[in-house]
């Protein structure tokens, strides 16, 4: 998670995603923040992934601004949400790629895209120190 806590949202995602231009989207999750769900549970922030079904692994839902978020799951009443940074996002899938089979961005929106998690980590890195 970022050392500030900046206001949740990217327009720069939200007009990529809006052009469903490959490369403005990754622009946009290296140099803005994405807005990542999270489990409504007590003690540390832990995101919230999605599986289908039986699927063996998971999706992992980013989103250019929480009302996008609440559109996918209108009916729950606790839309937790944080911004990442591109650091704090090329952590988690970092540490997590082995069990996603999926990225996808605002996918209840009309304009999602999904990506290979490998191809959003390699453009994470492409700033990486």
């Amino acid at each position: 998670m970022t050392s500030e806590t900046p206001k949740p949202g990217s327009a720069q995602l939200a007009a990529a995603l809006e052009a469903q231009d490959v490369a403005a989207v990754a622009f946009a999750l290296r140099n803005d923040h994405v807005v990542m769900p999270m489990l409504p549970v007590d003690g540390p922030p832990q995101v919230r992934v999605f599986r289908r079904g039986d699927a063996d692994r998971y999706m992992l839902l980013l989103f250019s601004s929480p009302e996008t978020y609440r559109q996918m799951v209108p009916d729950e009443d606790d839309h937790r949400v944080l911004a990442y940074d591109a650091a704090a996002l090329r952590e988690f899938l970092t540490e997590y790629i082995g069990v996603l089979e999926a990225v996808w961005f605002d996918v209840a929106g009309p304009h999602a895209m999904q990506a290979a998690p490998q191809d959003v980590l390699d453009a994470l890195q492409l700033d990486a120190p």
